[in-house]
């Protein structure tokens, strides 16, 4: 996940920490959802996270390094993996998490813990031995949050009626990866050979190309004693120039992606599905699957409850692809002059000492998905820049706070 050395906690900088906050009645599934995006700056619509409860968060070690190599599409699978694990293991049940390209955050009640942490030292083991690649993970108390100052809160922003995503503010979340990277409250990884459930972890679609000449992510982060009007002020700017883009901004046409053959991501599935035999045997095996899969879309076949074309236009309803934890990320499908309107607004708020930022240029969309049964319509797809999306906004952020400029 993307660095975040000096946050404010974004719309809610001015609320200070709000104590113990262990309401035994705090439901997740209880917070009003709101749909529409500019509503995350409201300050109303979050709720404090009991002390009781504690932040699961990951990324993946010098992914900066394995997204140079062009293993853009592994990182993000492997940072989807935690959120598929961790759903898996608590039965399914609606889950509060952010993703972040190459690492996720989840916020989890004191009963999930125990299996929370047996997930996520199963999909450290499997990243490094199944990908070849290093996820930390750590198992963060709220109220350590809270007693290093911090706060916690929560909001759900529904961008269709099958799907919500959590919003979180307070400082709590930087604080969490700050810690995470210190090597604080770390989850040991698994023993050899463990495997999580990945079960709906899938990353078949091709990148989708820029409609409008670039695909722009952006990473912007207040400034501790930044002006609480002033930041939601730069932010909502941000937020009317991209709602004034076709489809607001949404990287996936409104037909969804295309899935084509030979399918993409072959090699990360098959990292995903454990199996006895030869690996050459259970590559045609996901090439089989794969193959079935193309022809189901392309012929526009129903096969039970399953309509591809309803999945695909559901895909695009249902992308993550703008979000609001700690700071404003978003993965937009932009042109030129929009691109540098926002980069200049950007700009205008870092002389200002209001934030910090990064924004990275690429001319494609990734999308990694989870869908726990493919007639349903809750299936969700997260969306990141083919040529490192956030992890490289991110980068540009991180270089600018260790040079000072």
């Amino acid at each position: 996940m993307e660095a975040r050395p000096r946050t404010t906690g974004g719309a809610a900088a001015e609320t200070p920490p709000a104590g113990p906050a262990d309401a035994p009645a705090f439901r997740y599934a209880d917070v009003v959802a709101v749909s529409d995006f500019q509503r995350v700056l409201d300050d109303a619509i979050y709720r404090p996270v009991p002390d009781s409860w504690s932040v699961a968060i990951t990324d993946v070690v010098e992914s900066g390094a394995a997204i140079a190599a062009g293993r853009y599409r592994e990182v993000n699978f492997v940072g989807a993996a935690t959120i598929a694990s961790l759903r898996n293991a608590l039965g399914g049940r609606d889950l509060p998490f952010t993703f972040g390209g190459d690492g996720a955050a989840a916020l989890l009640a004191p009963e999930d813990e125990a299996a929370a942490r047996v997930a996520l030292s199963e999909t450290a083991t499997w990243a490094r031995e199944a990908m070849g690649l290093r996820l930390r993970a750590a198992l963060i108390p709220v109220a350590e949050i809270r007693a290093a100052g911090r706060d916690l809160r929560v909001a759900r922003y529904a961008p269709s009626p099958d799907v919500a995503y959590a919003m979180v503010t307070g400082g709590g979340l930087a604080f969490a990866e700050r810690a995470l990277k210190a090597g604080r409250w770390e989850v040991a990884e698994a023993p050899a050979g463990a495997r999580p459930d990945l079960s709906g972890l899938s990353c078949r679609f091709e990148p989708t190309r820029a409609r409008r000449g670039i695909v722009l992510s952006i990473v912007a982060i207040g400034r501790d004693g930044a002006d609480p009007a002033g930041l939601r002020g730069a932010i909502a700017d941000i937020l009317r120039l991209v709602a004034a883009l076709p489809a607001m901004g949404r990287p996936l046409p409104e037909e969804g992606p295309m899935l084509a053959w030979p399918p993409a991501g072959v090699e990360a599935e098959l990292g995903a599905r454990p199996g006895r035999g030869p690996r050459a045997v259970r590559r045609l095996a996901v090439l089989g699957r794969g193959a079935l899969m193309h022809l189901i879309f392309r012929f526009g076949l129903t096969v039970g409850g399953f309509v591809p074309g309803r999945y695909r236009r559901e895909m695009t309803a249902n992308a993550d692809f703008q979000k609001y934890d700690d700071g404003l990320r978003m993965t937009i499908d932009c042109d030129p002059d929009t691109a540098g309107r926002i980069e200049d607004r950007l700009l205008r708020a870092e002389r200002d000492g209001i934030l910090d930022f990064g924004l990275h240029r690429q001319g494609s969309a990734l999308v990694t998905c989870i869908t726990p049964a493919p007639s349903a319509s809750d299936h969700v797809h997260f969306i990141d820049g083919e040529g490192g999306g956030y992890a490289r906004a991110a980068g540009v952020l991180k270089a600018k706070l260790a040079t000072g400029l």
